[in-house]
């Protein structure tokens, strides 16, 4: 998690959000939020750690393959994690409003419920150091 962190602190305009892929204990992705950098509202850390991991692997599964990121994910990311085959995903902060694997289930199709999910998930990893980030970010802003 702390290159995820690293990751997340590159951030200069963007929400300080990180993500890494691993494949073999061996990193194969990093990247952080580029939304408003790139004029992209699909610049997330994980849909730009997953196309990197893409083209390292030369395939669009990414199966054994582990994601580490600050935040847990929204349902654009969710899904995109999903139909990557990625095994595991590691995630900092809870996202109570927009995070879909824990804080909001339901917005998981109902074939597609916790119970029923290939992908290992686990919340709360650094989880201080995480929304510390993420509270610095909005205190600037106000």
């Amino acid at each position: 998690m702390q290159n995820a962190i690293a990751e997340a602190l590159k951030c200069t305009i963007d929400v300080p959000i990180g993500c890494i892929i691993k494949k073999d204990g061996k990193i194969i992705a990093a990247a952080h939020n580029r939304r408003e950098e790139d004029n992209d509202v699909t610049a997330h850390a994980e849909i730009l750690a997953i196309r990197e991991a893409q083209n390292v692997l030369k395939t669009s599964r990414l199966n054994g393959c582990e994601m580490y990121v600050t935040l847990e994910p929204c349902p654009m990311c969710s899904w995109a994690i999903l139909n990557s085959g990625i095994n595991t995903l590691y995630f900092g902060a809870y996202n109570p409003d927009y995070g879909v694997f824990i804080s909001n289930p339901q917005c998981l199709p109902p074939k597609i419920n916790p119970a029923n999910l290939l992908i290992k998930v686990y919340g709360g990893i650094n989880e201080e150091m995480c929304g510390k980030i993420l509270e610095e970010f909005f205190k600037k802003l106000r």
